[in-house]
């Protein structure tokens, strides 16, 4: 399925373009021209996550934000598993299908993993790394499979599913006052229907699902991009992501990182500081 939604161009000032993926129809902004970014969101977003930073950054830079599969403007397509690994795949192949070369990827929350698993088959083709409130190793703090755990069980499926949870009582609830009402409604009119919101459900699962993709990772990213520069730009408050336990295990990952702190910023850091991450883009890759 399609989703049925125009932004406004008023909040969403892109036009939009279109991949046909091997399983599904992708959708993508692919903004200015320039030194190519690739911006790759988790859950429950969407590219209009990174609106702001791509406004920001558009006069100097070339700007590709995708839309995952089952997210987005994206299609919800028949037979698609919606796992990370899955997730991956496609963002490989329109890597590929736009034939990006010398780019800087930015990857948030799930887009940290989907970003980082493709590029580590094309190494030779990044110029930098930013990463922000993300990991790519297996998760161990019992809170965060805890979370895995009831998400992942019938009764809170049903509730991300039916009732729009994870926007809802996740996104909308930790940016309370950043949103006005129209920029809530655009993250809940991609998510219309139950249907619509089966990417959005496996999220959660793969949380444990997905640990031999990030064992791998843990191994891969050190090896393949730990030379490239990088640069972390980190919301303090995030109790998802807590700082203290993953920040230091980024530095030990690469050996030219630039960290930005954002002091006050929670999990959706591009919606809290996105004038502190634009800035911090455009000097550390200028």
């Amino acid at each position: 399925m399609l989703i049925d939604f125009v932004p406004d161009r008023g909040l969403y000032p892109f036009e939009s373009h279109w991949f046909d993926s091997s399983v599904g129809r992708v959708h993508y902004i692919d903004e200015g021209s320039g030194p190519p970014l690739l911006f790759c969101h988790g859950a429950p977003t969407w590219s209009f996550l990174y609106r702001h930073i791509v406004r920001g950054l558009r006069d100097r830079y070339r700007c590709v934000a995708i839309d995952h599969l089952g997210f987005g403007l994206s299609e919800r397509p028949a037979g698609f598993g919606y796992t990370i690994a899955e997730h991956t795949a496609v963002l490989g192949e329109l890597i590929d299908h736009l034939q990006l070369d010398g780019f800087v990827l930015m990857g948030q929350d799930w887009g940290g993993p989907i970003g980082l698993g493709a590029v580590t088959t094309r190494a030779d083709r990044v110029r930098g790394i930013v990463l922000g409130n993300t990991s790519f190793w297996p998760t161990e703090a019992m809170a965060n499979r805890a979370f895995s755990v009831i998400m992942s069980s019938r009764p809170m499926q049903r509730r991300i599913l039916e009732r729009n949870f994870l926007v809802e009582r996740v996104l909308l609830a930790e940016l309370g006052r950043k949103l006005n009402a129209a920029e809530a409604e655009h993250y809940r009119a991609v998510q219309p229907t139950a249907e619509a919101r089966r990417g959005l459900a496996m999220m959660p699962k793969e949380i444990r699902a997905a640990r031999p993709l990030l064992d791998q990772l843990a191994r891969d990213v050190p090896v393949l991009l730990g030379d490239k520069p990088a640069l972390l730009v980190w919301g303090m408050r995030d109790m998802v992501f807590r700082p203290n336990a993953c920040i230091p295990r980024m530095r030990s990952a690469f050996a030219d990182l630039e960290v930005v702190e954002l002091p006050r910023a929670r999990h959706f850091i591009q919606e809290h500081a996105p004038d502190a991450i634009t800035e911090a883009i455009a000097k550390r890759f200028p």
